[in-house]
């Protein structure tokens, strides 16, 4: 009789300092321990005092052992953890190949971010919250951004891509690396037409750009952005208003670029001046362009891709920092699509 073999078990103890009262690492009633015990299921996990023990599958109980590394050193920073923190950090950690007998330094792709670093890169502190990356894609943009003359995020909706480029903006011109930032998107109606919306034309455009906003308003302070935007620091204006600038010392960013076409996209990237920085930022599944309009974003990576100084970063439904549920739908609308271009293309093979 063949025996199935099993997994090598393996025990760890994790002793938490003293100074770190464990509600901070177990959670309030236990909850960061639940979402903990729900990632490793066939681990069995014990706390006793101030030690934390686990036993099962040695991959997995290695994981454990550096997932509890990591929230220390996030703890130490003063941040606190929490369900999110902890369930992106299982993710990192499993998609890095951490307790593969590498020690769990080295990143997916030999970078060697771990989840502490993700989770307490600060970008911006305003009105009492700090704005950082979540995921490691989040945080390799962010890094692009710092890097690159001109980034792309491309990405469903809810991975941060517009959030975090403002915070860049913000950032650069409170450090004067700056001295404006411009904000723009292509006014594409997505069932409305412009004229109809009641109003000048600044009251119109302005559902477009409300967005951009909203997220000013997260991170200055409100009674500022009036003063800044009349002094030009801050300008925010639909992309045919970059028609024949050149744009110096700025930061400046392009929204739902996914709606420029080919020929807009070449003009925006053209108006690229000294000393600024470009990010672009788009969704390629959500395009609102008329019927046989070729979208800019998707032409511009065959164009551009391995261009020097030009970066592209991807962001996935895994990056999605909306509600968990917005991570699943990005999900069922990928696959829905992916049937739809399989049945098409069996169609087409058998000539219907």
């Amino acid at each position: 009789m063949t025996q199935t073999p099993t997994h090598p078990q393996a025990h760890a103890q994790i002793t938490i300092p003293a100074k770190h009262p464990m509600v901070t690492v177990l959670g309030s009633s236990d909850s960061l321990l639940r979402v903990i015990e729900k990632a490793f299921p066939s681990a069995d996990i014990h706390v006793r005092g101030n030690v934390i023990s686990a036993v099962g599958d040695a991959t997995e109980v290695a994981l454990i052992q550096r997932l509890f590394d990591e929230m220390m050193l996030v703890l130490r920073t003063g941040q606190s953890m929490t369900e999110d923190a902890v369930e992106r950090s299982i993710a990192m950690l499993r998609a890095n190949g951490s307790g593969n007998g590498n020690g769990g330094r080295a990143g997916a792709h030999g970078n060697g971010e771990t989840p502490a670093e993700v989770l307490t890169q600060n970008i911006l502190s305003s009105r009492g919250r700090t704005i950082r990356p979540k995921t490691l894609n989040q945080k390799r943009y962010v890094d692009a951004i710092d890097k690159h003359t001109i980034v792309f995020g491309i990405g469903p909706a809810g991975t941060g891509k517009t959030y975090l480029a403002m915070a860049k903006a913000v950032q650069a011109l409170q450090s004067k690396q700056v001295t404006r930032i411009i904000l723009t998107r292509p006014a594409v109606e997505a069932g409305e037409r412009l004229g109809f919306l009641p109003g000048t034309l600044y009251e119109k455009i302005d559902p477009y750009l409300r967005p951009l906003y909203d997220a000013l308003h997260d991170m200055l302070d409100p009674d500022s952005i009036p003063r800044l935007m009349a002094a030009g620091t801050i300008e925010v204006a639909p992309l045919a208003y970059m028609r024949g600038r050149t744009l110096n010392d700025a930061f400046i960013i392009l929204d739902e670029a996914q709606n420029t076409s080919a020929e807009q996209m070449k003009m925006f990237l053209t108006r690229l001046g000294f000393d600024s920085k470009i990010v672009i930022t788009g969704d390629i599944t959500q395009v609102d362009l008329p019927g046989g309009t070729k979208s800019g974003l998707r032409q511009v990576q065959d164009i551009l891709d391995g261009v020097d100084d030009v970066h592209f970063s991807r962001l996935t439904s895994q990056d999605v920092v909306r509600h968990k549920l917005v991570g699943r739908i990005v999900d069922a609308y990928e696959q829905y699509d992916s049937r739809q271009d399989q049945e098409d293309g069996r169609r087409g093979r058998n000539g219907k």
